[in-house]
C-alpha cells in the first residue's frame, strides 16, 4: 500500500501537536483569512471609480450598464459646482429649463414643471423624467444610450465636454 498510512496513525499524527501548536495553527490560519479579505477590499472598485465618471460629474442615475431599468425611470447627473449641460437620450436632444426661470408660486400652490430636463442650480444637478406628452414618454425595451454635454457655467457651451453611458430597460 506504498505510503498510505492508516487513518488512525494521521490522527495520531494531529493529537501529538501540543496545544500551544494548535493555537498557533489556527491564529495563522484565522490571520491569512484576514489578510486575504483586506486585500480583496483595497483591490475592488465600487461606486464613482466603477463609472469611471470624468471629475467634473459627481453621479450618474440609472448607473452605467444599469439592467432592469424601469421605462420611466429618472435620469439625473449630479455635476459639481459652477457646471450645467443638457441630456440627450437615445440622439434626441431634451429642451433644459432652470428652476430659477420659473415662476415663483403662491402661497399653497405647487410650481407646474415643464416636461424636459430640469436644471436645479442650488444642487448643480440635471434631472429628466419621462412623461406623457414629454419629447420622451417611456424609454425604449432594450438599450438606452444617454450622453451629458456638460460645460462650466462662465465658459458656455461652445466649452462643452460630453460623458456617454447606457442602461438596460426591462
Amino acid at each position: 500500500m506504498g505510503g498510505n498510512r492508516p487513518l488512525s496513525e494521521e490522527n495520531d499524527t494531529v493529537s501529538r501537536l501540543s496545544p500551544v501548536a494548535k493555537r498557533n495553527i489556527a491564529g495563522a490560519a484565522v490571520g491569512i483569512g484576514l489578510l486575504l479579505v483586506v486585500l480583496g477590499i483595497n483591490a475592488s472598485v465600487t461606486g464613482r471609480d466603477a463609472q469611471n465618471l470624468p471629475p467634473q460629474i459627481q453621479s450618474i442615475n440609472p448607473v452605467r450598464s444599469a439592467a432592469q431599468v424601469q421605462m420611466q425611470e429618472k435620469i439625473q447627473v449630479d455635476l459639481i459646482d459652477g457646471y450645467t449641460g443638457v441630456l440627450v437620450v437615445d440622439n434626441i436632444e431634451l429642451p433644459v429649463v432652470s428652476l430659477d426661470a420659473l415662476p415663483a408660486a403662491r402661497p399653497g400652490q405647487q410650481v407646474d414643471l415643464p416636461l424636459s430636463v430640469i436644471f436645479e442650480p442650488g444642487n448643480n444637478t440635471l434631472s429628466f423624467q419621462p412623461t406623457k406628452g414629454a419629447l420622451i414618454e417611456k424609454y425604449n425595451t432594450g438599450v438606452n444610450t444617454v450622453v451629458v454635454r456638460y460645460w462650466k457655467i462662465v465658459d458656455g457651451p461652445a466649452a462643452a465636454r460630453s460623458f456617454t453611458w447606457q442602461f438596460d430597460v426591462i
